[in-house]
């Protein structure tokens, strides 16, 4: 976990870098118009988001198991004998080079795209792959929430993500586990419960023991819990710790955003989520409210690592929040 978080702010869960001046601009435009949604182009000038000069990097995780870094969701890529699968898909406008980057590592087009959920950093792909006929596959929730769309609530902004045409739907879907046998490999599909969202995979390649967490474990902050999707913070510590105690201690983990790590970063991210969970529950039940909860600073022992907090969506409010719909 990395201290360059307290001058470089991945914003967590629809989130990629930005600096914390541009963020806190976007702070002050987004208490002005809080009701209004932004546009993709108006969302990405706000945050300092480059689509269309985004550059797509590799990372090897081990033989036939890649990580693309770009300006969306990491994507987990699968290349073997039976073709190329892939974790999640960021934009149409990088599509071409996420393609490149596939070739450049052995790759030839794309058979398969699994979808982590259903936001668009991780998904909006799906409009191009699909067309062009990569099977997609998703949990029932996330693919119920692309054909039909809706306000992606941000706290300090609010994104309209469109419903998606139904050649760039998923084509499978599961409810709590799946199986894929691709490459010589067991790909393991697991949903726990509401977590990120309502509709969140877990992605286990069982032959390199990676597992691709989707946006239920952010490594560059504090997580965005998506309320408004159903998503709950009771959920993320039961869906995180699960995955823990079924890949083993010596799993590699790929985050939704961040650097790749291990179960020891894992851990300590459940221990957070614990511990602030814990808190803000103390404080609603001695009647504090929203605004008191944010000043009281519950997350301040974490900031070194996952902050600050302010420069989260919201993390404190999304906690209060799910904790208060109980």
């Amino acid at each position: 976990m990395l201290k360059a978080l307290v001058t470089s702010i991945l914003i967590v869960g629809l989130t990629f870098a930005v600096t914390q001046s541009a963020l806190a601009k976007h702070h002050e435009a987004g208490e002005a118009t809080a009701d209004q949604p932004l546009s993709l182009e108006a969302l990405a000038v706000a945050f300092g988001w480059d689509l269309q000069g985004a550059q797509i990097t590799a990372e090897k995780i081990d033989d036939g198991l890649y990580v693309l870094f770009g300006v969306g969701g990491n994507i987990g890529v699968s290349i073997g004998e039976d073709g190329v699968l892939i974790v999640d898909d960021q934009f149409p406008q990088v599509m071409e080079k996420i393609e490149a980057a596939i070739d450049s590592i052995g790759g030839n087009g794309i058979d398969y795209a699994i979808n982590t959920h259903w936001h668009f950093d991780h998904a909006e792909g799906n409009n191009t792959l699909g067309p062009q006929g990569t099977t997609i596959v998703a949990h029932s929730n996330a693919r119920a929430d692309m054909a039909k769309g809706g306000l992606v609530n941000l706290v300090i902004a609010k994104y309209r993500q469109q419903a998606y045409p139904k050649a760039a739907l998923p084509v499978l879907t599961f409810d709590d586990r799946m199986q894929i046998h691709f490459n010589d490999n067991q790909i393991d599909l697991m949903h726990f419960s509401p977590a990120h969202t309502d509709g969140d995979a877990a992605v286990w390649f069982r032959q390199q023991n990676a597992v691709h967490l989707g946006d239920v474990f952010n490594n560059s902050g504090y997580p965005f819990v998506d309320v408004d999707s159903g998503g709950g913070i009771d959920g993320m510590i039961h869906f995180c710790q699960q995955v823990l105690d079924a890949v083993g201690p010596d799993a590699i983990i790929i985050p939704g955003h961040g650097p790749v790590t291990d179960t020891a970063a894992l851990a300590r991210y459940i221990y957070m989520l614990t511990t602030v969970r814990s808190r803000v529950a103390d404080m609603i039940d001695q009647g504090m409210t929203l605004q008191q909860v944010v000043d009281a600073k519950p997350t301040a022992n974490f900031d070194e690592v996952y902050g600050p907090e302010t420069a989260s969506l919201g993390f404190v409010n999304r906690v209060y929040t799910s904790l208060a719909l109980q």
